[in-house]
């Protein structure tokens, strides 16, 4: 990624507005989530509810009170267990009385989150469903229950098969809802649960029109779909999108069971939708939280989803959240707190080539994933239009926006589209209304020579950002420019991979630079995965093919991948805390692709850094056996959140058990995260920094570590002790790092920090930050 400029980064600090925007609505009431502290309940009330509902009737506006019992409509949800309160229709100016009243800990205003929208079992080492890997074995008698936060799901598909399940987990308490295309008989050994969350939506947005839309947990769109078999979809053989990737579908833990939590929506995914969804989830008994989605950063006072996962964290649930599709610029991570698991995307060894043969006789690899009955003869040529104005940089010509393709500039011919502000299929749809006979998508500089095959409804084939510019230069210099396009098909074993997705959003994590975000990277580029019978392939409304499985890319994709091996590791270790598995994860991570070369950012074709990758890319295998873990309790986060300046009123979000902050953290950067994030501050008279770290043996009882650590431009690092002398399983030894500046660097400094007893490599990254001086 492009390196970050320390001073630039300072004053996005300091200017950077750390707060989402309220959802608008026309009406004077809109949805508000509303956070109380349980234990003020006053004696003279009989049940909690009974209190919240009493407390938003006393100041609701007179004026606004319509009849008796408006008050009860007013609350649209209550929350009980990650997270107490409601949430309920209000004004603007009785959300600001209502932070006065007693028991009251905050207001939030509705957001609205986005979605962050097979060959990867393989790619990552878990070998198939017929041999005697660990990963293969049966896991229904260890009964990991993940809930997907999602559009919903498709319960026909194959991969929600339970055939060889046992009953359900007796620990399970949760429900099989019905509505429109769903009943309780859709519900199995697999799909344990199914429930729909659409009041805060509806409150914002208006009733949901039935006949467009299933007001029931059945996906529509299919995302959510995709995401639940990701995460632990049964084995499905001669599984393949329109031919391509052919061959068995399975989820990343097929034993694992899935409950299914419908938040989203067409017009996006409602906080206290999602919040209830959370809270219900917790309470159902679900171990892993799968949420592909997001929105902007906002303080962690003030981001519900934050306090709601710190709530599911402190109750043992792993939550594993999409870094965003923010990339490759810098600072666009979403979903950053450090109880979150922030997943970043990379691709895998499988492509699904295509080729432009140009009328020069020069022939231009790109992909594609078009399979249809509108095919061009690869022996002809066909004349090829480019519509923007210079082959460096695209205009508004160039994009094959809705409405701007000229029917007799481009008919019978194969337009060249840039890429960019409209979905990719969709500028392939503009181009076959114009009389379109193909298309090139060429990638601009944001996504260099990252390649995303798509399912389009004609002939198209997408090219990287530099053979782009040569098409382009052909097309506009050469009046009688011509070519054809041609498709390959599925192709294994590509050189290099894993590389960081442009699209991955990247750190630095600049709500907490001691954190460093993203955790890790997973598959997220061409990912195969059951569909919804409702969607074609393309998700275009235009688009009437109907498909089993698709191909999606996005960090949408990479987030389930994690989800599903940490219920792999819970199903193995059922006594790890969320962070155990996390830590888990990061340490067995590698930095290196397929080509023994380091990790590759596909933006700039440069290898990548932490603030791309994270700990590296996942290695499930190696995450069974970490040999040490950095573990970390609810009290340890609520202590790193009492080094972020905040107030005791904002403190007390988080402190639903009657937390207190007992200073046991020297600073945020002493929180046990496994990676390791070093930051001197504007002063420049400080130039030592110790950092500390405890790690817990979960290898041999006798073993012993020895420590390597990265040499740096800018400091000297000494690790005490340098040997870690283990004599039992779950001891716990502690290490201190001192940093001491040899020269400030104007830009962040990556390395490693290594555990090694001969077996096993604990590996943390290791960021270098110094703030400039004011």
């Amino acid at each position: 990624m492009p390196r970050v400029s320390v001073k630039w980064l300072f004053l996005f600090l300091i200017t950077s507005s750390l707060s989402f925007s309220a959802v608008l609505s026309t009406v004077s009431k809109k949805a508000y989530i509303v956070q109380m502290d349980k234990s003020e309940m006053p004696e003279s009330f009989s049940n909690h509810l009974e209190w919240y509902s009493s407390t938003i009737k006393s100041v609701a506006s007179q004026l606004q009170e319509e009849a008796n019992g408006e008050d009860e409509e007013r609350i649209i949800y209550s929350y009980e267990t990650a997270f107490h309160g409601v949430a309920a229709l209000l004004s603007e100016e009785e959300a600001e009385r209502l932070e006065e009243e007693h028991g009251v800990v905050a207001v939030f205003p509705e957001t609205v989150y986005q979605l962050h929208t097979t060959r990867s079992p393989v790619f990552l080492g878990l070998e198939p469903a017929d041999s005697t890997s660990v990963w293969s074995e049966k896991l229904s008698d260890n009964d990991v229950i993940v809930g997907v936060l999602d559009t919903g799901i498709w319960p026909e598909s194959e991969s929600f098969n339970d055939t060889g399940f046992t009953s359900v987990p007796a620990h399970w308490k949760g429900a099989c809802e019905t509505g429109r295309a769903f009943t309780r008989n859709h519900c199995n050994k697999k799909i344990v649960g199914a429930r729909v969350f659409y009041r805060g939506y509806e409150s914002a947005s208006g009733k949901i029109n039935e006949k467009d839309e299933y007001k029931s947990p059945r996906d529509q769109d299919g995302h959510g779909t995709h995401t639940a078999a990701t995460v632990a979809g049964s084995p499905v053989r001669h599984a393949n999108l329109l031919g391509y990737a052919a061959g068995t579908a399975r989820g990343m833990a097929p034993g694992a069971r899935i409950a299914a939590y419908k938040v989203c929506w067409v017009g996006g995914c409602f906080s206290s939708d999602i919040l209830s969804a959370v809270d219900r989830a917790v309470a159902d008994g679900v171990n892993v939280l799968s949420i592909s989605l997001g929105g902007g950063v906002s303080s962690y006072y003030r981001d519900s989803l934050a306090i709601a996962t710190f709530g599911a964290m402190e109750m043992g649930v792993f939550v594993s959240c999409s870094a965003g599709n923010g990339g490759p610029d810098p600072i666009s991570l979403t979903n950053v707190s450090p109880w979150i698991t922030t997943v970043g995307a990379s691709t895998m060894d499988r492509d699904f080539p295509a080729v432009v043969n140009l009328g020069t006789g020069k022939s231009i690899t790109g992909v594609s994933l078009y399979k249809g009955r509108r095919n061009l003869f690869t022996k002809k040529q066909y004349p090829l239009v480019y519509t923007g104005s210079n082959s460096s940089n695209p205009d508004p010509n160039s994009l094959c926006l809705e409405g701007t393709l000229d029917p007799h500039t481009v008919a019978g011919k194969i337009v060249i589209c840039d890429r960019g502000i409209s979905p990719r299929v969709q500028k392939g749809q503009v181009v076959k209304d114009a009389g379109g006979v193909g298309l090139i998508l060429t990638n601009t500089a944001a996504n260099g020579e990252e390649l995303v095959a798509d399912s389009h409804l004609l002939p198209a084939v997408a090219v990287g950002e530099t053979t782009g510019k040569l098409i382009k230069r052909y097309a506009l210099t050469k009046p009688n420019a011509t070519a054809t396009l041609g498709f390959l098909g599925t192709r294994l074993g590509i050189r290099p991979s894993p590389v960081v997705a442009a699209f991955s959003s990247r750190g630095p994590n600049f709500l907490s630079l001691e954190i460093l975000k993203p955790d890790v990277v997973a598959p997220g580029v061409n990912i195969l995965a059951a569909w919804s019978g409702d969607m074609g392939p393309s998700s275009l409304p235009t688009d009437h093919r109907k498909v089993r499985f698709n191909i999606l890319s996005g960090t949408s994709m990479s987030c389930p991948h994690v989800s599903g091996i940490a219920a792999l590791l819970k199903a193995r270790h059922p006594d790890w805390s969320p962070a155990a598995i996390r830590s888990a994860l990061m340490t067995t991570a590698y930095v290196h692709d397929n080509t023994r070369n380091p990790l590759r950012d596909a933006s700039t074709g440069q290898p990548s850094t932490p603030y791309d990758h994270g700990a590296g890319h996942i290695n499930p295998l190696k995450a069974l056996d970490p040999g040490l873990i950095y573990d970390i309790g609810p009290q340890d986060y609520f202590e790193f959140l009492c080094k972020q300046k905040l107030t005791p009123i904002q403190l007390k979000v988080f402190g639903k058990s009657k937390r207190s902050c007992r200073h046991t953290l020297a600073s945020g950067g002493d929180l046990n995260y496994p990676a390791i994030s070093a930051v001197f501050p504007d002063k420049a008279s400080v130039t030592t920094l110790t950092l500390h770290r405890t790690v817990t043996n979960v290898g041999p009882p006798m073993s012993k570590y020895h420590v390597a650590v990265s040499q740096f431009k800018g400091v000297a690092v000494k690790i005490e002790p340098a040997v870690l002398n283990f004599t039992s399983k779950h001891q716990k030894l502690s290490y201190k790092i001192t940093l001491t500046t040899k020269s400030r660097q104007s830009s962040p400094e990556f390395g490693s920090l290594i555990w090694k007893d001969g077996v096993h490599k604990v590996r943390s990254p290791v960021a270098i930050t110094w703030l400039p001086p004011l």
